[in-house]
């Protein structure tokens, strides 16, 4: 099977996730290359989105354990008509659980016949300088690693003589999927002193929680913790603070700062 084509449909509010999808479409050698940002509240109204004819290649980080929500909806507008899909999780160094597997079928829900998944390890949304946990990551090594699974990707394309959509491609995970953990009522805090009101917080906001005037407010309700407007703050302004935050970024340093490796599913 040859294809002219490839679109990386992604939803990365730290832009981990995009880095790894941009390595495998390098390894994959298909000229052109198109982008569907679902990052951004602008995404909610973008429509039906059809793909056909091409390669999609389709990531989305792990909250908990399962693909983010904000992820599983806007992706619902995108529909596949059989279109080959390879499907990629990113995760913060603990572990992807049912995240893989629910992106597999939210995939094929929506038309994609996936052949080939992976999961790869993304600086941890809580993560800082001195409770690092997977900081930097993807690193030069991760995107060597999506380079030769792009290349094998396209490998077992060429092989490929027609799509079987009636064997799912087989990728760890349970279901029914673990059940999600609940949210609202927890964001980040602005330091007044430090902020400078450039507005970088609510540009990046992928739920569109922030907005700024006379000062930084954030609608704790529909902030989905993704912390894109601390790594993203120029001052250091954004900060977080929530002692149950703080307990768990703690947790997540102590146990999970040991690297782990991508795994590839073919």
């Amino acid at each position: 099977m040859e294809l002219a084509r490839q679109k990386l449909i992604y939803f990365s509010p730290t832009q981990t996730t995009q880095k790894v999808l941009a390595a495998i479409a390098e390894g994959t050698g298909i000229g052109q290359t198109d982008q569907v940002d679902l990052t951004l509240p602008p995404a909610e109204t973008l429509g039906k989105n059809e793909i056909s004819q091409e390669l999609a290649i389709i990531g989305a980080p792990v909250y908990s354990g399962r693909v983010a929500l904000t992820a599983a909806n806007r992706l619902l507008q995108i529909k596949g008509n059989g279109t080959p899909a390879v499907l990629i999780v990113v995760y913060g160094n603990r572990a992807f659980e049912d995240a893989l597997i629910e992106l597999r079928d939210i995939a094929t829900e929506a038309g994609f016949v996936p052949i080939a998944a992976a999961a790869f390890i993304g600086e941890h949304s809580f993560a800082t300088v001195n409770k690092p946990v997977a900081n930097g990551r993807p690193d030069t090594d991760d995107l060597g690693t999506a380079r030769v699974f792009g290349v094998d990707v396209q490998k077992k394309l060429a092989q490929l003589q027609a799509l079987d959509s009636g064997t799912p491609l087989q990728v760890p995970g349970n279901t029914p999927y673990k059940d999600r953990k609940p949210g609202g009522g927890i964001s980040p805090n602005t330091l007044e002193e430090t902020c400078t009101l450039c507005g970088t917080c609510a540009d990046v906001c992928p739920t569109g929680a922030i907005t700024v005037s006379e000062n930084v407010e954030t609608n704790k309700d529909l902030c989905i913790l993704c912390c894109a407007c601390i790594k993203n703050c120029p001052s250091g302004a954004r900060v977080m603070e929530e002692p149950v935050m703080l307990k768990i970024t703690d947790w997540l340093h102590t146990e999970f700062s040991a690297r782990r490796e991508p795994e590839m599913f073919l």
